[in-house]
């Protein structure tokens, strides 16, 4: 009997048994086929299960070598599906994964499942019935099996035993726990594995490579037909592509691709090294197959595309945080502006600090200054006519602005906030003078959003978006969107605090309201009591510097009344604020209140109060029952005083605290008057600050010397002025905007000028009063006086010049040379009378100090 028949025999014996039959069957069925000696043999190896001495290699092969050696009558089996493929990303960790995860495997299998340690498995995918002896066992972790060492007699050869226990295990499966739907397949190594433990991961594709028997010999190129043959038999092939043949690269190369990753596992450590005789195409010399893994995604692809497509990337990232932005802070910023203007957030509105301090008022005496309440309320006594129209204006349905327009410190603020508005729940004020004064467009972003309450703010995101936007232009050659201008930041502010507003306007309909069927914008048109008023403070102040700020806020507030969402208020010390209004809402007439100056009763009025408020906070003693007016004899320079000072209610202020400090009210009224006088003379005249200015020292010396001695003057006769040739209106709009002047409209038009405020009047005279300053400025305007009538000489004498060189002297030519040289003898007779002032006034200056 030969060999392969009693393998035949025990193959069927194998699959007898596995049905169920007994020992005593199997080998009475066997000794019908074998002789009696191979019979004896088998049934010996059969019954001892001779396994021989196992031996667990490390992962790197014998010695550390990557090799797997099998001498004569050895051979080499791959089983996969013995260690979880998902656990590889172990083997990229610091610690010795080769060791942990057989470790880790004992640990998580549970020994009451079937097939569930890794050996285990091994140990009954070889049955007891097979003639062959395990000697090496070496796992493969990430490549989820194991190579199989063993020995086999001279009777039977590996391919037989390959054979056998791939019959077995189609018959018997193992399935692990970690893969119940697959099952543990084997197959012979035929070639010489590569056994490495670099950080190369298993693939569907193979690479397989051919590489000549000896160095410098040739290796032959694989058909497709050939590689089929020798590669199908592991598993299903999706494709097998050639090397190009134009590709100049060698070794010579083809891709395979298979549909499982655990079939490129099992070819590629069985084939790697397989080399290929002549007989079947490898050549006179033969072929050796390389095997590698090729990965189907190449490595970074995702990092590389972003990297390689800038413009579309940076315009979708920009979009993807915009949105994020939008997404998630604009609710918590929305959140913070309705604790603004609600004042939900203060501790003086919070009801625990209000009971408590209700209780402690008994032990804690909380006092209250009543100075200033007390002298404005003789203002508002005479003020009461606009406080009541703002109120009636505020419970109207028009949608318009409100303006109140007067001088600085002619008490804006104080009738609309605190008297207009302070039976009203909800109002948003708003300062432009921190917003238009700051410093960049980071610094004007943080200070608008101060104003509203607009947080979380990242302003300092302006600058460096910027930089990322600056330096994405230069190399893909268009912005990136990333930076936003500070008109679209400022945009975001207002449209945020727009919708804050609108939510709180409606914060108590009610759905069982009568009139609950209206929409929002219907609701609150019929209900302009339940809108938030918002006060637009410092409106135009520098505005010649930057209208953008002006701008915005001015559209912002349209949008606001024309949509219903609250009253705006807008307090300025400019008059020329339709101007810039009129942008907004050129088809609205606004409603405006004028601020003027107090009376002098009432100036004096407020003085009193003030003073007698002061002396109530004191501590008095029980015998002083007369206020400080009474206690003063010196009050009755007061009339005097406030003639002079004029109805300003913070230069009355200044003066009632001077005189509560213990001056009399001709002193206090002295050193204010000499205080606005060094005002004048540093912001006006002297060259101090080396800031532009859009006026020259001689034009303001000229107002100020006219000023002193009239209390008016022409407006068109100082424009006739030789100072006030070049520009001269808009010269005289710059000395209003900076509060030198006033400039007095009638019928819409300028008319007449004043003193910027009622003090000035007196410190323009006291100016003009100092010898030494007046002859300085009076000879800088002669000076400058000289220079015009010198520049109309020059004109003159060149117009005559050219009209010498005529060959003849038309007589139509007499008229226009004799008005030349009336000009000129005109010119000359004003530029000697302008030296003999000016060398007087060089006099004074020699003379005195």
């Amino acid at each position: 009997m030969t060999i392969a028949g009693s393998v035949k025999a025990l193959r069927w014996g194998m699959g007898f048994q596995s049905r169920g039959a007994s020992r005593r069957q199997y080998f009475s069925i066997a000794n019908k086929s074998f002789s009696q000696g191979v019979i004896l043999r088998v049934r010996r190896d059969l019954e001892r299960k001779v396994y021989g001495r196992r031996s667990a290699s490390t992962e790197t092969g014998e010695g550390k070598s990557g090799h797997i050696n099998a001498g004569p009558n050895e051979a080499i089996l791959f089983f996969d599906n013995v260690f979880p493929l998902k656990l590889r990303w172990l083997l990229q960790l610091p610690w010795h994964a080769e060791r942990s995860v057989p470790d880790l495997m004992k640990r998580v299998n549970n020994p009451n499942v079937a097939a569930a340690d890794p050996m285990s498995i091994i140990k009954r995918a070889t049955p007891p019935q097979v003639p062959m002896k395990i000697t090496e066992i070496l796992p493969r972790l990430k490549e989820g099996g194991a190579f199989v060492k063993f020995s086999h007699p001279d009777g039977v050869t590996a391919e037989e035993i390959e054979g056998t226990l791939r019959g077995y295990l189609k018959d018997q499966p193992i399935k692990p726990w970690f893969n119940p739907f697959r099952r543990v397949r084997t197959f012979l190594v035929q070639g010489r594995p590569w056994v490495e433990d670099l950080y190369r991961f298993p693939s569907s594709r193979l690479k397989v490579e051919f590489i000549p028997t000896s160095p410098g010999g040739e290796a032959a190129e694989l058909s497709q037909e050939k590689l089929y043959s020798l590669f199908r038999r592991y598993g299903k092939l999706g494709d097998i592509m050639p090397q190009p043949a134009d590709s100049k690269i060698l070794p010579k190369f083809a891709f395979l691709n298979f549909i499982r990753v655990r079939h490129a596992i099992m070819a590629k450590n069985c084939l790697h090294g397989f080399r290929v005789i002549e007989a079947e195409g490898g050549g006179k010399a033969g072929t050796e197959l390389r095997l590698m893994y090729e990965q189907k995604i190449q490595a970074h692809w995702i990092r590389d595309w972003l990297v390689n497509h800038p413009r579309l990337v940076i315009p979708a990232v920009a979009a993807l945080v915009a949105t994020v932005t939008v997404a998630i802070f604009d609710p918590i910023r929305t959140f913070f502006i309705k604790a603004h203007v609600t004042h939900s957030l203060h501790l003086t509105n919070n009801k625990v600090y209000r009971w408590f301090k209700t209780q402690a008022k008994d032990i804690l005496t909380f006092r209250h200054h009543k100075s200033e309440d007390a002298g404005l309320s003789a203002i508002w006594d005479d003020r009461k006519d606009n406080i009541e129209q703002i109120q009636t204006w505020l419970m109207e349905t028009a949608d318009t602005f409100i303006v109140v327009q007067g001088p600085r410190g002619s008490g804006k603020r104080e009738v609309v906030v605190d008297q207009a508005l302070k039976n009203r729940k909800y109002n948003l004020v708003i300062d432009c003078k921190p917003i238009q004064e700051a410093n960049g467009d980071s610094a004007t972003i943080g200070a608008a959003a101060m104003e509203v309450g607009y947080r979380p703010v990242f302003s300092w995101m302006n600058s460096f978006s910027s930089l990322i936007d600056l330096a994405a232009q230069g190399t893909i050659g268009t912005k990136t969107g990333f930076s936003e201008t500070l008109d679209t930041q400022l945009a975001k502010i207002w449209q945020n605090t727009a919708s804050a507003l609108k939510q709180i306007a409606l914060e108590g309909r009610k759905k069982d309201d009568k009139d609950a069927a209206l929409d929002d914008d219907s609701y609150l048109e019929a209900h302009p009591e339940r809108r938030p008023v918002v006060v637009i403070d410092n409106f135009l102040h520098k505005s010649q510097e930057n209208t953008l700020v002006y701008d915005k806020i001015a559209e912002w507030a349209a949008s606001l009344t024309t949509t219903n969402i609250a009253h705006v208020i807008f307090l300025t010390n400019d008059v020329s604020f339709s101007k810039s209004l009129g942008k907004a809402l050129p088809d609205r007439v606004f409603r405006q209140i004028s601020l003027g100056d107090c009376s002098p009763e009432v100036a004096k009025k407020f003085v009193i109060t003030h003073l007698d408020a002061e002396s109530d906070d004191d501590e008095m003693d029980e015998d002083k029952k007369l206020s400080l007016s009474q206690q003063r004899d010196d009050l009755g320079e007061l009339d005097q005083c406030i003639e002079a000072l004029g109805g300003r209610l913070t230069d009355l202020e200044f003066l009632a605290r001077r005189i509560k400090t213990g001056e009399t009210p001709n002193k206090a009224v002295n050193e204010i008057i000499e205080q606005s006088a060094s005002e004048i003379l540093k912001m006006y005249l002297l060259d101090v600050d080396k800031t532009p200015r859009k006026w020259t020292p001689e034009q303001a010396w000229l107002l100020i010397k006219q000023l002193g001695e009239h209390e008016v003057l022409r407006y068109n006769e100082i424009l006739l002025s030789d100072t006030y040739k070049s520009e001269g209106e808009s010269t005289l709009q710059a000395l209003e905007q900076a509060e030198l002047i006033t400039i007095v409209s009638s019928n819409g038009r300028p008319h007449s000028i004043k003193p910027g405020k009622p003090v000035y009047q007196a410190a323009f005279r006291r100016l003009t009063e100092d010898h030494v300053l007046k002859s300085r400025l009076d000879l800088a305007i002669f000076t400058e006086l000289i220079k015009i009538e010198t520049a109309s000489i020059d004109k003159y004498e060149a117009e005559l010049h050219l009209l010498s060189k005529l060959p003849k002297q038309p007589n139509e030519l007499t008229p226009r040379v004799q008005w030349l040289l009336g000009k000129l003898q005109a010119c000359h007779g004003r530029v000697e009378g302008y030296e003999k002032e000016s060398s007087v006034l060089k006099k004074i200056l020699q003379a005195e100090y």
